[in-house]
């Protein structure tokens, strides 16, 4: 096969995405007019609600908040070969933990409640995602099978917790956390955006995706971690610990999806809600997939279903919700067969290329 202008080479990574997002657009289009309801009179109202309006970009952001960690966790997870199921259930213990430090702290300094209940969201999530981490470097158990099913028990927990220890009388919440950790709204830089829930928790998940770029890019630990990732038996023939590297990416995982707490507790409501996930954790891996797990990468992916998420809001007097998720689940799957194209392609491009090296070099 004839090798395309380089220009188009450095293009085709993006190439699946773009093929996933028009696939959903036009599958949108047709459900729409399937449903009686004209596309045009739908990007009228998503053009109304959120392009035209700083509120609506603000829930937008709000929402790519929450997405932003999933994604993280599950990038940086799938980084060292391991996919990261559990994002939902460190997310949930994670802000849990948050939460319960932000109100024993309560009369605690800002300058000293802040960075506890922060650490205390990261080490929440951390903890939930060395278990899965431990049992497969320990005993080789598979992590999708146990992230699952510490979904189920994260949410049960939580629950049963607020509802017999923590939760305030006849509700599912616990108390408010200490003012001293409440992260500011964005509103304050941006009136425009008054009444919308985005906060400076923002800037964290931003924060949070250049750490983990250099993490995995610029350290040793983290190109040892990508070594296991590509191949646990040649990692161990240059030496390293896979066991270890496959708990250090769970822990950074867990913590990454824990800090969540930090957008819906300090950020949002200011106390923990039973039931606030939603099932972010496996959007988490919906943006994950769309980034191809490049932690840089994650934001446009998070902001992107987010607008989705916010969109479907939008949108629910005339189509129902549920197209969001039909729509969700068909970007996964278009971009899935258009990246297995794209590998298919490169490899059959590179394969002419080498052979006329070698004629070159003979």
């Amino acid at each position: 096969m004839r090798r395309p202008p380089a220009g188009l080479l450095r293009l085709l990574p993006a190439l699946p995405a773009l093929a996933a997002v028009a696939v959903a657009l036009l599958a949108g289009a047709l459900a729409a007019l399937a449903l009686g309801v004209a596309p045009a009179a739908i990007a009228e109202r998503v053009v109304q609600g959120i392009v035209l309006s700083p509120y609506g970009w603000g829930q937008v952001l709000y929402k790519a908040t929450f997405l932003a960690f999933t994604g993280l966790s599950v990038a940086i997870a799938f980084s060292a070969g391991l996919f990261n199921i559990g994002a939902e259930g460190q997310a949930v213990i994670g802000s849990l933990v948050c939460a319960l430090v932000g109100i024993a702290g309560a009369g605690l300094s800002g300058a000293l409640l802040l960075p506890l209940a922060l650490a205390a969201a990261f080490a929440g999530g951390a903890l939930w995602g060395w278990i899965p981490g431990w049992l497969k470097a320990r005993w080789g158990t598979h992590e999708v099978i146990q992230t699952i099913m510490l979904n189920f028990i994260a949410l049960a927990l939580a629950n049963l917790l607020i509802a017999r220890r923590f939760g305030m009388p006849e509700t599912v919440r616990t108390a408010e956390v200490g003012a001293g950790a409440w992260l500011p709204r964005l509103e304050g830089l941006w009136p425009a955006l008054r009444g919308s829930a985005v906060n400076a928790s923002l800037l964290l998940a931003v924060a949070a995706a250049l750490l983990a770029h250099l993490f995995l890019f610029h350290t040793p630990a983290g190109l040892a971690l990508r070594a296991v990732g590509r191949g646990r038996r040649q990692a161990e023939l240059l030496g390293l610990r896979p066991g270890r590297r496959i708990v250090l990416a769970f822990v950074l995982a867990g913590g990454a999806a824990g800090l969540v707490g930090a957008n819906f507790v300090l950020g949002y409501k200011h106390y923990y809600e039973d039931g606030f996930s939603g099932g972010i954790g496996f959007l988490g891996i919906a943006v994950a997939l769309l980034a191809r797990n490049a932690p840089l990468a994650v934001l446009p992916a998070a902001l992107f279903f987010g607008f989705l998420s916010q969109a479907g809001f939008v949108v629910n007097t005339l189509v129902p919700r549920e197209l969001v998720d039909i729509l969700t689940g068909l970007i996964l799957l278009a971009f899935i067969v258009a990246e297995q194209a794209r590998r298919r392609a490169s490899r059959s491009w590179a394969a002419p290329a080498g052979a006329a090296a070698e004629e070159g070099a003979a």
